[in-house]
This record gives C-alpha cells, sequence and structure tokens, in this order.
C-alpha cells in the first residue's frame, strides 16, 4: 500500500537526516491518520485512493505556499517548499495521457458524461486530471 512506502521513506529520511523530506512526510502522515481515523468513525476503511487525495491536497498547499514566499521574494524558503513538493510528487501515481483516457472510454458501454465520470473517479482515482477526462468525452461525444 502507498501508506507503508510513505512510512518507509519517512523511516529512510530520519536516517538519512534530511529535514525537509522528514518535514513534509510527517505532516502528510499526520494527514493521513487523521482521515485513517475519521474514516473509522465511518465504519470505512483507509484505501490508497483516499491516501492519493491528501497527497494532492497537500501539493495543492505547497504550491500556494510557494507562490507566497515568491511573491515576498525568499527565494530560501521557496526552494525548501520546492524540495518538499518535489518529495511529495514523487508518491502520486503516474498521470493518465489523453491518449490513454480516450481509450478507456472508448472501451465503456455507456458514453454518457455521469456514467464516464463516476467510472474515472472510482477507478483511476489520482491518476487523471478529471477536467481533461471530460475535455476527451467532449471530443468524442
Amino acid at each position: 500500500m502507498l501508506i507503508d512506502e510513505l512510512k518507509k521513506a519517512n523511516i529512510q529520511a530520519l536516517k538519512d537526516k534530511d529535514t525537509d523530506t522528514r518535514d513534509i512526510l510527517s505532516v502528510v502522515l499526520n494527514k493521513v491518520k487523521l482521515a485513517e481515523i475519521n474514516l473509522r468513525t465511518q465504519e470505512r476503511e483507509l484505501n490508497d485512493s483516499d491516501v492519493v487525495a491528501i497527497l494532492m491536497k497537500t501539493l495543492k498547499e505547497l504550491s500556494e505556499e510557494k507562490d507566497g514566499y515568491i511573491k515576498v521574494g525568499n527565494a530560501e524558503r521557496t526552494a525548501k517548499i520546492q524540495a518538499q513538493y518535489n518529495c511529495v510528487e514523487r508518491f502520486l501515481p503516474k498521470m493518465l495521457s489523453e491518449h490513454e483516457i480516450a481509450d478507456i472510454i472508448a472501451c465503456l458501454p455507456d458514453k454518457s458524461v455521469p456514467y464516464v465520470m463516476k467510472h474515472f473517479k472510482s477507478q483511476y482515482a489520482g491518476q487523471c486530471d478529471m477536467r481533461t477526462v471530460q475535455e476527451v468525452l467532449k471530443r468524442i461525444n
């Protein structure tokens, strides 16, 4: 599971005394633990798609934080955040290309927007941008 990879990377960063990686992985693991607790109250297990959603949200937060430091001209902090961004990004699954998305849509029995969007959200969470799926679907229909 993805959570195991994150834990191993966190331990390795601790051994390597890599504070930037350790800092961001600790944040991500804390978010995962909170999500796990929340899901447990709903009698649901944490899965990889939940972890991917947390990683994507963390990337968005890091990007916004980096933009703020760029505006004030803090190059040192910007570089540190970029390193953290790269660290989190390596745990995300490979994104599907437009061609791959079109091939998947072509194999679906129903090509209606709700059906296709639901299929991609459940089967390919974190592997594609839903806006790209919608654009490809418009070109096909």
